[in-house]
């Protein structure tokens, strides 16, 4: 078993008080796993994803990784566990733009350098190498080089995943990943979260909106609403009966979609949010 969450309860202050975002949740995660957290704005994926990286403290509950104890750590634990154990990345990318991108990927490896290090931007030979080494196997060792603000989005935040695998962790939390991106960068950044866990057997773990990425990509689906988890299983039995579950009554969902209408769907919902959006 690597991941267990156990009673986990989280609430933020609201106007009238207390509002509960997470509700109990119980979820347990053997190693090698990937998993799509799904569900609408507000249903507490983000949140559990963020519980889980040592991003957030729980109100209750309790979180073990590896036989580690997430809720009880203090801040420079959960900073250690973010530089180590877990890696993390997040829509917005959170690269320096200025910086070129291996260097921006070899900023996954600062908990293993020494302040001077740090201050003159020194890195070892090896590290270096290792950097190009996952650039290339994510198909951008030709933009190493360059500034990451030269970059596509889809570029920048297999920049991002790169920097994540320099820390060697042992779970990939990616947090909508490809909320920002449009759908053929979406498609080669999910594929390459794919590749990670099939090469590499680590953990990954999606937040997603859509059921049909999830199911193209992930070999478990967790639907929330309301801070519970309404649904936990693989993605053939993702049904229109489950997607109601988690998305409301007016939610649809093609059972027998093809790749290829799983595809379209995702590139219709995205220049749907794009005109509504503009």
């Amino acid at each position: 078993m690597l991941l267990e969450v156990s009673h986990l309860t989280k609430s933020y202050p609201g106007a009238e008080g207390p509002v509960p975002v997470l509700r109990g949740v119980d979820m347990t995660l053997e190693a090698g796993e990937t998993l799509a957290l799904t569900g609408e704005s507000g249903s507490g994926k983000s949140t559990l994803l963020h519980l889980v990286g040592g991003l957030d403290v729980a109100d209750a509950g309790s979180i073990r990784l590896d036989g580690q104890e997430i809720t009880t750590l203090d801040d420079r634990g959960r900073a250690a566990l973010r530089r180590g154990t877990v890696g993390v990345i997040f829509q917005q990318f959170n690269l320096v733009p200025r910086l070129d991108v291996v260097s921006n990927v070899l900023h996954g490896t600062l908990n293993r350098r020494s302040t001077l290090a740090t201050m003159f931007n020194l890195y070892p030979d090896r590290d270096i190498v290792r950097a190009i080494d996952i650039l290339d196997r994510l198909g951008i060792a030709q933009h190493a080089p360059k500034r990451a603000e030269a970059l596509s989005g889809g570029q920048q935040q297999r920049v991002a995943i790169a920097r994540a695998l320099m820390q060697d962790p042992t779970i990939i939390l990616a947090d909508e990943p490809i909320a920002s991106l449009d759908p053929m960068n979406a498609q080669v950044v999910m594929q390459s979260l794919r590749k990670i866990h099939e090469e590499d057997g680590r953990m990954v773990i999606a937040n997603l909106h859509t059921l049909d990425t999830a199911r193209r990509y992930c070999d478990r689906v967790v639907g929330m609403r309301d801070g519970r988890i309404v649904f936990d299983g693989t993605p053939e039995q993702l049904t229109t009966g489950v997607a109601r579950d988690i998305y409301g009554a007016d939610a649809t969902f093609s059972e027998a979609a093809t790749s290829t209408e799983i595809e379209t769907l995702d590139t219709a919902r995205q220049m749907l949010a794009d005109i509504a959006s503009a």
